[in-house]
Parts: structure tokens; C-alpha cells; sequence
């Protein structure tokens, strides 16, 4: 069964709320592929209530808002590519394609998505830690 990225899937599992929510700057594909799916798929194997946002509008609390507040911590990533190696090219020209967004257009991810995440987390849903993790995140 596929991790839950709207109330409907939460409420479908029997969920009013959730442990653990994943913040990725990929689309959620429930593949072995995808790295939130994975880590998502272990931790509910061991006991937890895990929801997934995929790149989620940083001009409004709507996106981020949406599954609550998690009980015990946000879980961010930019995705399987750092954002900055995402958006642009060597010569800094703006990419026009991003092969994990949804009609391969680039115009989801932002510029340092962990960064734009986690604040975007701290403006809407304060009070619960957040738990960075992927390859941008290792190397900033």
C-alpha cells in the first residue's frame, strides 16, 4: 500500500494523524527507486504512521499544511539530486527539464530545497524537530 500524501489516504489506513512526515523535492513514486519511498516504507514496517508532501509550493502554507503537524518530527529532503545541480547547468544557465517532476518541467524544486523546505516548516508547523537527510543536505 502506498504511503499517504493526502488526509483521504490517511483516513483510508484508519490515521487521524501521523508520526513522521516526509518533505522531498522528488515526486513520490512508490518504487524501491525512490529514496522517501523507502525510508518511508521502513519506517511504517517498524510501527510508525508515515506521510509524504512532494514538492511542496513554498509561496503558501497550503502544500506543507496539509497532512497536520507530525507527533514526532519533519523529515526533509531535497531529493536524489542536489536542487542547485537540478535547476542549473555547469554554466549556470537555468534548466529547463527536471526527470523527477511530474511533466519533466523544472519548475518545483527550488533553489537549495532544504533550506526552502525547512524554513517553509518553520513558518507554518512550528514546535516539532526537523530531520535532514540526502545528499544535499550532506553537503551543506
Amino acid at each position: 500500500m502506498y504511503i499517504p500524501t493526502v488526509r483521504e489516504d490517511m483516513a483510508k489506513r484508519g490515521w487521524d494523524s501521523l508520526d513522521v512526515i516526509i518533505v522531498s523535492g522528488d515526486t513520490y513514486i512508490d518504487s524501491s527507486y525512490n529514496g522517501a519511498a523507502v525510508i518511508g516504507h521502513w519506517l511504517i514496517d517498524n510501527g510508525f504512521k508515515v506521510g509524504i508532501i512532494c514538492q511542496p509550493d513554498t509561496s503558501s502554507g497550503d502544500d506543507i499544511t496539509r497532512l497536520g503537524e507530525p507527533k514526532l518530527f519533519w523529515s526533509v529532503t531535497a531529493g536524489c539530486v542536489d536542487s542547485m545541480v537540478a535547476n542549473y547547468s555547469p554554466t549556470g544557465k537555468r534548466r529547463k527539464d527536471d526527470d523527477f517532476t511530474p511533466g519533466g518541467v523544472n519548475d518545483r524544486r527550488p533553489d537549495r530545497a532544504c533550506i526552502a523546505y525547512t524554513n517553509l516548516i518553520k513558518k507554518y508547523a512550528k514546535g516539532k524537530p526537523i530531520v535532514l537527510g540526502g545528499i544535499e543536505a550532506s553537503r551543506r
